[in-house]
This record gives C-alpha cells, sequence and structure tokens, in this order.
C-alpha cells in the first residue's frame, strides 16, 4: 500500500468558507455528466435483459429493474462526491493508494470490462442499422465504428457540443417510448404490482438469473471511474462551500438523469410485457426478433421503425461515454494520456473484431448472446471498482468531513454484498448448471 503522507489527502488548496454561501457561476456548466453516464444505463445489454425479462414474465421484474436503478443512483453518488471533493477521480486514487501491481490489475481488468461493453454495443448498434437501412450487419458494425468517431469529433470543436447531442439523444428515446407505451396499451395495474418485490423471485429459477442479469446490466463498472472523472474540476479550490455548491448541482444532475435512464428501462420491460407476454410470445429474447414482431403486434410499421431508432441512438451515446471511460481508466491508472480519437481507435479496433466473429458465426441472432456475454464480464468486475470506490468515500482522512457515513455507508455496503452474492450465483451457475 502507498504510505505518502500527500496521498492520504485531497490534493487541494483548502480555505475557509468566509465569503458566504458559494454558487457556481454558471450552474448549468455542472450538468452534462449526469447524461452522459445516464446513457451507460440504457445500452443493448440493459435492452436484451429488460427484453427478456418483459417478455418471459411480464410485469414481474418491474420491482428488480428499480432495485438495479436506486443501487445504481446509490454508486454514482459515490462516485460524482469522490471526485467534487477530492479533485481526483477513481483510478487515481486507487494508483495512490495501492501497489504497482494491484494498480497493473486493476486497469486490466477495467479495460477488459470497457472492451467487453463495447462489443456489444457496436453488435447492438449494428443490428439497428440493418433493421432501419438493410444493411449486413458486418457493414453496419462498421458504420457504427465511423458513427461513433463523428461523434467524438463533436468534443474537437470545443465547448458542449457532445454533451447537448447524448442529452437530444436520450430525450429522443424517452420520446420513441412514449409512443411505443401508448401503441401498447399496458395494463397500468399489474405494472404497479410488479414494482413490489415478490416472492416469485425466490421460488422460480428463471426469475432468478433474470433478476441477476438485470442488475449486471444496469450498474457499469466503467461508469463508476467516468463519473468522478469528469466532475472532478468542479471545485477547483477545494473550498466547504465551494464544495457544498457544486455537489448540490452535481447531485440534481446525477439523479435527475438516472431516474430517467430508469423510466426508459422500465418502459422498455413494459412494452416487452404487454406485447409479447400478453400475445403469448414468450421467448423473444432477441432484439431482431422483437422488431420483427411488434410491427404486426401493434399494427403499425411505425413501431419496428421507432424500435430500431431508439437502439441506435442508444448504441451510439453508450460507445461515446465507453471511449470516455477508457481515457479516464488509461490515464487515471497509467498516467498514460492519449488523444481521444487514437482511444476511440484503440477501442474500436479492439471492439469490431470480436463483433465481425460474432457477426460471422452467429449471423443476426449472434447480438443476444455477445449481449449476455458482455454482462457477465461487466458484472463479475463491478466489484473491483466498487469496493475501493466505498473504502474511499468512507474514509474520513481523504473526505475530510465530507466522508460518508450512516445510513448511505450501511445501504453501500449492502450493495455491494448484494453483487458479490450474485456473481458467486452466475459463476455456480455457469460452472455447474449445465
Amino acid at each position: 500500500m502507498n504510505t505518502n503522507p500527500s496521498a492520504l489527502r485531497p490534493n487541494r488548496r483548502r480555505r475557509l468558507p468566509d465569503d458566504g454561501p458559494a454558487r457556481p457561476a454558471h450552474w448549468f456548466s455542472f450538468v452534462g455528466a449526469g447524461a452522459l453516464i445516464a446513457v451507460g444505463y440504457i445500452d443493448p445489454g440493459n435492452w436484451a435483459t429488460a427484453l427478456a425479462a418483459g417478455a418471459g414474465y411480464g410485469y414481474r421484474l418491474l420491482s428488480m429493474v428499480l432495485l438495479a436503478s436506486l443501487m445504481a443512483m446509490l454508486l454514482q453518488w459515490l462516485s460524482s462526491r469522490l471526485g467534487v471533493v477530492t479533485g481526483r477521480d477513481l483510478a487515481q486514487i486507487c494508483r495512490e493508494r495501492s501497489s504497482r501491481r494491484v494498480t497493473l490489475f486493476l486497469w486490466l481488468t477495467s479495460e477488459v470490462a470497457i472492451i467487453a461493453c463495447d462489443v456489444a454495443e457496436v453488435v447492438g448498434s449494428a443490428v439497428a442499422l440493418q433493421l432501419l437501412l438493410g444493411v449486413s450487419l458486418t457493414v453496419g458494425v462498421l458504420m457504427s465504428a465511423v458513427c461513433t468517431f463523428a461523434l467524438l469529433a463533436l468534443q474537437q470543436a470545443g465547448g458542449r457540443r457532445l454533451e447537448a447531442v447524448i442529452a437530444a439523444l436520450i430525450g429522443f428515446v424517452g420520446l420513441c417510448f412514449v409512443v411505443e407505451l401508448a401503441l401498447a396499451r399496458p395494463d397500468w395495474h399489474a405494472a404497479l404490482a410488479g414494482s413490489a418485490p415478490s416472492l416469485d423471485l425466490l421460488r422460480n429459477v428463471g426469475m432468478v438469473w433474470l433478476a441477476a442479469g438485470i442488475v449486471g446490466a444496469t450498474v457499469m463498472p466503467h461508469n463508476l471511474y467516468l463519473h468522478s472523472a469528469l466532475v472532478k474540476h468542479h471545485a477547483p479550490e477545494g473550498s466547504d462551500a465551494q464544495i457544498k455548491a457544486a455537489l448540490q448541482v452535481v447531485n440534481l444532475d446525477t439523479f435527475a438523469s438516472l431516474s430517467f435512464a430508469f423510466v426508459i428501462n422500465a418502459a422498455l420491460l413494459i412494452v416487452a410485457a404487454a406485447v409479447f407476454y400478453a400475445s403469448g410470445h414468450r421467448d423473444v429474447t432477441d432484439l431482431a426478433d422483437a422488431h420483427r414482431l411488434i410491427a404486426p403486434l401493434l399494427g403499425t410499421h411505425w413501431a419496428g421503425i421507432l424500435f430500431a431508432a431508439a437502439l441506435l441512438a442508444c448504441g451510439l451515446s453508450a460507445t461515446v461515454t465507453g471511449t470516455l471511460a477508457g481515457q479516464a481508466v488509461m490515464e487515471g491508472f497509467l498516467r498514460l494520456r492519449l488523444p481521444r480519437w487514437k482511444r476511440a481507435l484503440l477501442t474500436r479496433a479492439l471492439a469490431i473484431g470480436p463483433a465481425l466473429l460474432a457477426v460471422a458465426l452467429f449471423g443476426q441472432h449472434g447480438s443476444n448472446q455477445l449481449l449476455v456475454a458482455s454482462q457477465v464480464v461487466l458484472s463479475l468486475q463491478l466489484p473491483l471498482a466498487v469496493v475501493p470506490l466505498i473504502r474511499y468515500t468512507s474514509d474520513a482522512s481523504l473526505m475530510q468531513g465530507w466522508h460518508v457515513r450512516g445510513v448511505p455507508l450501511l445501504l453501500a455496503w449492502l450493495s455491494a454484498a448484494f453483487i458479490v452474492v450474485l456473481n458467486g450465483a452466475l459463476l455456480w451457475q455457469l460452472t455447474f448448471g449445465g
């Protein structure tokens, strides 16, 4: 462990808040990180699990979508708090407080998780492009890479254009699901009942594993690194008044954005339940099959178009945040800074190979297998980010008067324990489930 005293306190110039309560000069300059984080919670992996849950079990797994979203809000709150208070991101603090061997291990596992998620997002975007334009999946994979570079180029133009475009894409996805919900006409009483935990989760093996998949698909480890990196400059002088003002706006941005992501995930499950479960199509788990069936079941071709367009918006947005997260992880753990286009080229190159291989081997139905595999990798890597995050945010020597304690700390450790138990159950199922 690193025993350097300078690593035991925030790397800030501290001053007393003798100038009264501080306010950000431009409060809207603090908004945007939440939107970039939220797209990670509505990526194609979430689509696959929510689709399977709604088609297979109706509204009964809505409670797990709610629980996973609440856990995600808590962990992202911890991440943003760490960044604002210390002025450093989670990867930097892990490097400062860990041995070189541990640092390299955490970096490598983080990179594997980012690449695994990126593969699924590239394939998800390719499926959407195939459904919309009729191109082959191979062409769709290459087109999705080009679209990602185009989005990242917006940030080179300066200002906050990338955040604005991402927010617009999320808003477009929300609008698509408003229309889908209106067309599907779900049973809202059954949906409300499904938002409450049920003993069926303990009795039905299939529901247990889908519940684990929902949690694994919702809480993204690389988002924890990214969030702390995006907000670490919001209180540059580190005064208590500055930190308090920054946390107020960052917290509002975080909870509002992730609440919207929860609504999208819940809407996807509700649409799947109302369209597929209610009509007896309870084995629909593939995105292409869902697109093929949703239009005739709802009686309008617009349902299929909106489904594919929303999937494309989610996939492209998530690949952008994956690139940003990869850059934060590399800089934090290795002190290695790459231009964003080079980092994007690296992750795209590492993702396109497996994506093209899956397309060649499985065709359009290989997307679901890749999505499931990516969630397994993310779920297994998650404790390696969550446990250090909780340790550091509860450390008074690092966080000073802003350290987490009491009920929030208890809930955070309970969330970590829940994730570890789910991972154990997942490994058992993969090893002995047959």
